[in-house]
């Protein structure tokens, strides 16, 4: 724009002033949102910043979705039906808000679907009600491996009510850690295929800071000394691979050949990695030393600590 020749600064600023808001307005014209984007952000906004006159109600979801919502009164989700005195979404809070939807005759990407998206977006909708009881999920190997929420959960319908599993544990475990489930036919194991224990009793699949999603505890032994309290101690005379390695420094945790659950044939052998033979003419005297015959834990018997004997002789 040319200004006239001859204007006073005071007419040359107003006339610049002009000019910005007119450039302004234009730009805020220029590319306006289409249906579609404003649609598709709405589909997958969070519930709080979604406008209530965007909701439908599960009572216009059900007149189409008979089967998903049939028995959905029994799905832990549907409490949520009871917050905000009785205002509360069901279907919606997942889904998006159903307006877009139920208006474009059931159009399919007017509505955010599980079933279509990537593990990611999945847990993020997930994680936007349930970040609380799983803050380290996204760091949790189940997540690295692109494992969704919905690869264990079956949000409409589960014979587990209170999980919404799709199968029950161990089973539901062993569809992917296939390396581990020989390991519970083992002689020696632990009853997790007797349903006396299960798996999420010493993991925690939604992810810890401990390997193998071990429940995150203080000492990472109370996983096993919760069960096996006369191991737990304190001692006053410790066993130090016990507080240095953990009971999986000895012990393999899901089965064994061996009746303690060794990692290693005998009790004999597994001491002797760290207490290398001793010798012949000694007071063990037996040849090589420890390693045949007599087991150490005959004269050591209190080998995970003792509050009498530094050598955890009885």
């Amino acid at each position: 724009m040319r200004l006239p020749i001859g204007a006073t600064p005071g007419l040359r600023r107003c006339l610049v002033l002009m000019l910005g808001a007119v450039i302004g307005c234009a730009a805020g014209f220029a590319a306006p949102a289409t249906k579609a984007d404003s649609t598709a952000k709405a589909a997958t906004a969070h519930p709080k910043d979604t406008a209530p006159a965007d909701y439908v109600g599960a009572e216009i979801c059900a007149s189409c979705h008979e089967a998903e919502s049939k028995k959905f009164a029994d799905n832990p989700h549907a409490k949520m039906t009871l917050m905000h005195g009785s205002n509360g979404a069901t279907c919606e809070n997942c889904h998006g808000a159903g307006k877009a939807h139920v208006e474009g005759g059931g159009d399919v990407t007017k509505i955010f679907s599980p079933s279509k998206a990537s593990a990611k977006e999945i847990d993020a909708t997930c994680l936007n009600c349930h970040s609380g009881a799983h803050p380290d999920f996204e760091r949790s190997p189940h997540a690295k491996a692109n494992v969704g929420c919905t690869g264990c959960h079956s949000i409409h319908k589960s014979q587990d009510t209170e999980h919404l599993l799709k199968a029950s544990q161990p089973t539901l475990c062993f569809q992917c850690h296939t390396d581990e489930k020989p390991q519970f036919d083992m002689p020696f194991h632990h009853k997790v295929n007797e349903g006396l224990i299960k798996c999420s009793d010493c993991h925690d699949v939604h992810g810890t800071f401990e390997k193998s999603n071990l429940r995150s505890r203080n000492d990472s032994n109370l996983i096993c000394t919760k069960c096996h309290t006369e191991m737990r101690g304190p001692f006053v005379y410790e066993h130090t691979p016990v507080k240095g390695e953990g009971c999986m420094g000895c012990h393999t945790p899901h089965g064994s050949q061996n009746a303690r659950m060794l990692n290693m044939p005998n009790t004999n052998v597994l001491c002797n990695q760290c207490h290398s033979p001793v010798a012949a003419g000694t007071v063990h005297g037996m040849n090589a030393g420890s390693s045949e015959l007599t087991p150490c834990t005959d004269c050591h018997t209190l080998i995970h600590g003792s509050n009498m004997n530094a050598a955890f002789l009885r």
